[in-house]
């Protein structure tokens, strides 16, 4: 055995006490009316470069896709509300997604103080997929939106998972002579469709 193995065997034979998290402490206001959760969401998602599906958009998700990037070749989805062009759950490795023009997801909740939305393992399938697709489409029950990223810590959805990422608008760099970029290092944009669950997309 390695010096590195029999000291990684000591550590997992000796691990700390269980400890109970500490409780987070709420910190709107006594009192605070509620916002129209949604509209502050949508209007944080813009200001970081993210889009909001307008409300003439089609009732059906996957025509709502085709209207929206309409050269899209292959479309990988892993939202029950539309099937894709590369089934997610056979995949052999994540880089065969490399060439997805357009990743389609339903985020487990938004938050509205940031305009994120939550994506975990159950939401994406495939952690790559929120990543090498091209194009992000996300569908986003506007009553699963929480306040703030406290909230956000929170819930269920956020604590029970084993991967979590909080997406705010699409891939974006301001580091090459302060221009700001889009899509430079992950997806070059990012649609939120207003889609209540286990019903079809619909304008909020």
């Amino acid at each position: 055995m390695s010096a590195r193995d029999d000291i990684l065997a000591r550590v997992r034979r000796s691990p700390p006490a269980a400890r109970p998290l500490p409780v987070w402490p709420a910190f709107a206001a006594p009192g605070t009316p509620t916002p129209a959760a949604f509209d502050e969401f949508a209007a944080a998602l813009q200001r970081m470069g993210g889009k909001v599906a307008d409300a003439t958009a089609p009732a059906d998700v996957a025509a709502l896709v085709a209207r929206l990037f309409p050269s899209a070749r292959v479309i990988a989805s892993a939202a029950p509300e539309m099937p894709g062009h590369r089934p997610l759950a056979t995949l052999a490795h994540p880089r065969e997604l490399d060439d997805v023009d357009v990743g389609v997801v339903r985020a487990a909740f938004g938050v509205a103080e940031t305009g994120s939305v939550l994506l975990t393992e159950r939401e994406l399938v495939v952690e790559a997929l929120g990543f090498l697709a091209q194009h992000l489409v996300v569908l986003l029950d506007p009553a699963r939106v929480v306040a703030t990223l406290h909230d956000a810590y929170l819930d269920a959805a956020f604590r029970d998972a084993r991967y979590t990422i909080l997406m705010t608008g699409p891939s974006a760099t301001a580091d090459i002579e302060g221009v700001l970029i889009h899509g430079a290092q992950g997806i070059r944009s990012l649609t939120v469709v207003p889609c209540a669950a286990g019903s079809s997309a619909s304008s909020a």
